[in-house]
């Protein structure tokens, strides 16, 4: 296999359900540096990427629950690799380039036969040509974007007497969001997902902006007594560390009783790590988890193994998680980063991260952002930044972060 095949990028994007949980990404293979699929053999490139990237990152394990939708070319939808791809883990997407030819639809049918679920991107209009491809697909994506309201009333009115899962893709703003939920789209997918309107705006509550100032006190490597004097104000916390800590401590002679006992047997690190999935379980919506929490994980947990192969400093990697959760706390808390990092005193190089971007922590967010984003030309520049990463590094540390984060919320579930 070519370099170029063997160094790919892994991108995602959440699709969500009608109550705003997770219960997909769609995933953005891409091989080169230059952030284009360089294909010169009928796209076999491709296919071998994609199947290289669920047997060897293990993709289908790092999904946990939600499934991975995959763009499929024409060159691609005829490849034997796809069939290695798990059916039960992937939804097929196929481009609105691949001409509904009849060999397309036969492959198609053997695909569906097969048990794979396949979903039609980019859906604008319903030309006649595509009908007997529609007919097979279970999910089409509508591309809202250049519809008005009518057009779009128009086409959806003419999709749902076909009875497929109707998936709004692009919504960008809260107006196209209610539209498309009126409408009766049941999956939908875009930037306006990672913005605070999507979640009621508010402050951060007692609760939190303590555990937040908790962490900044374990990150600055503060006295016992500091966090000992910060514990005490909030009782909750209390109770919860002692129960931690005693749980953690199963087996010993004597039970933990003081605050003081509990820092110094749990540690800092462990101390930090109870504080981080505290933040994570604090934000609960209906019931469920916020899915923008479970970014959050996946994003602090890449940033960590992101800075294991810049460093071997345990602190560095602590303050990469850092820098990781809190990235996402502006649209948690429909607060600016500048707002939500001036009380809580965190470390210089955090700080700098988050509120300009700057420091070595400033260029590993610029890899996460730009990587959960799918924005591949932002993502190939801060690559070259940090030429120590390669792309198959960052693909296995991608993988491994969002199974972390999976389960994490597994764990929560349970």
């Amino acid at each position: 296999m070519s370099e170029a095949a063997d160094q790919l990028y892994l991108g995602r994007q959440p699709i969500l359900d009608r109550d705003q949980q997770l219960v997909a990404y769609e995933l953005l293979f891409r091989n080169g540096s230059r952030n284009v699929a360089e294909v010169t053999d009928g796209v076999q490139a491709t296919a071998t990427v994609i199947a290289n990237a669920f047997a060897e990152l293990g993709v289908e394990a790092a999904l946990g629950s939600c499934r991975g939708f995959i763009n499929v070319d024409e060159a691609f939808l005829f490849s034997d690799l796809l069939e290695l791809l798990p059916r039960q883990s992937v939804v097929l997407e196929i481009l609105e380039t691949v001409p509904p030819t009849p060999a397309v639809v036969d492959r198609c049918k053997a695909l569906k036969a097969a048990g794979f679920t396949l979903a039609l991107d980019d859906v604008i209009q319903l030309e006649p040509q595509f009908a007997e491809l529609l007919a097979l697909v279970d999910v089409v994506k509508v591309d809202i974007q250049p519809l008005n309201r009518i057009q779009l009333m128009q086409l959806t009115m003419k999709l749902k007497p076909l009875g497929k899962q109707l998936l709004a893709e692009k919504v960008d703003s809260r107006e196209q969001m209610e539209q498309c939920l009126k409408l009766g789209f049941t999956l939908f997918q875009g930037y306006y997902f990672a913005k605070p309107t999507i979640i009621a705006g508010k402050k951060l509550d007692h609760s939190q902006l303590s555990i937040m100032k908790l962490m900044g006190l374990v990150l600055s490597d503060a006295a016992t007594s500091e966090l000992e004097k910060a514990l005490k104000l909030e009782p909750g916390l209390t109770v919860n560390l002692l129960r931690l800590t005693n749980s953690v401590g199963a087996g010993a002679s004597e039970t933990i009783t003081s605050l003081n006992h509990a820092i110094t047997i749990l540690g800092r690190r462990q101390l930090q790590r109870w504080l981080q999935l505290l933040v994570f379980s604090s934000g609960k919506q209906t019931g469920h988890s916020n899915p923008l929490l479970l970014m959050a994980a996946s994003r602090g947990r890449l940033m960590e193994l992101l800075a294991s192969q810049q460093a071997h400093d345990a602190s560095l990697l602590d303050r990469a998680f850092m820098v990781g959760i809190m990235s996402l706390m502006p649209a948690l808390v429909g607060q600016k980063i500048e707002d939500i990092v001036a009380p809580l005193g965190l470390p210089g190089d955090v700080r700098d991260a988050l509120c300009a971007g700057q420091g070595l922590l400033g260029q590993l967010l610029a890899v996460a952002e730009s990587s959960d984003n799918g924005d591949l030309d932002r993502l190939g520049q801060a690559l070259q930044q940090l030429q120590t990463l390669t792309t198959k590094a960052l693909n296995h540390a991608q993988t491994e972060a969002l199974q972390w984060a999976n389960s994490i919320n597994q764990d929560k579930g349970d």
